[in-house]
């Protein structure tokens, strides 16, 4: 188990992620027709080609999955419940094939839960930058976190 306990989770962490990732034509060809969305600007290459953009756009549900996978090693893996909800996801730049993507979480805030003493919630700001380290996406995650069993939780501040 790599994952974090709710006691290691201070307020103010940076987690810069190990893995990294190209996307690929694939990935969003394959994520865009299992998810039922059909919009050409992801699919159709000669649509995309008279966008501003000239190519196609990676879906943004796929980066938005693949920010919060990326950080599930080194944060969740484990020592997560479930995951409560995502809010405030923006994307300032496009995602295009052939970008390698990269992500850095910030533990934005902690508080123990009020009905279930062995977790804690935690909101995690995400943030994704591509290649040239352009910021690609932004996304707040609130885990609910168990707590460490006696004994286990350890300080690994990375700020």
């Amino acid at each position: 188990m790599s994952g974090r306990w709710f006691d290691d989770l201070a307020v103010g962490t940076i987690v810069q992620h190990v893995n990294r990732r190209t996307v690929t034509e694939t990935d969003n060809v394959l994520f865009s027709t299992m998810t039922m969305n059909p919009a050409p600007l992801h699919l159709d290459a000669e649509y995309a080609a008279q966008t501003e953009f000239k190519r196609p756009l990676m879906n943004s549900m796929f980066t938005v999955a693949l920010v919060v996978g990326i950080s599930v090693p080194e944060l969740t893996l484990g020592t997560i419940v479930a995951q409560l909800g995502l809010s405030e996801a923006e994307f300032p730049a496009p995602v295009f094939a052939g970008d390698t993507i990269r992500v850095e979480t910030e533990i934005v805030s902690t508080r123990p839960s009020s009905t279930r003493p062995d977790t804690g919630l935690v909101v995690f700001e995400h943030r994704a930058f591509n290649q040239n380290d352009t910021l690609v996406c932004k996304v707040r995650r609130t885990g609910l976190m168990h707590r460490a069993p006696s004994g286990q939780a350890q300080e690994r501040g990375e700020a």
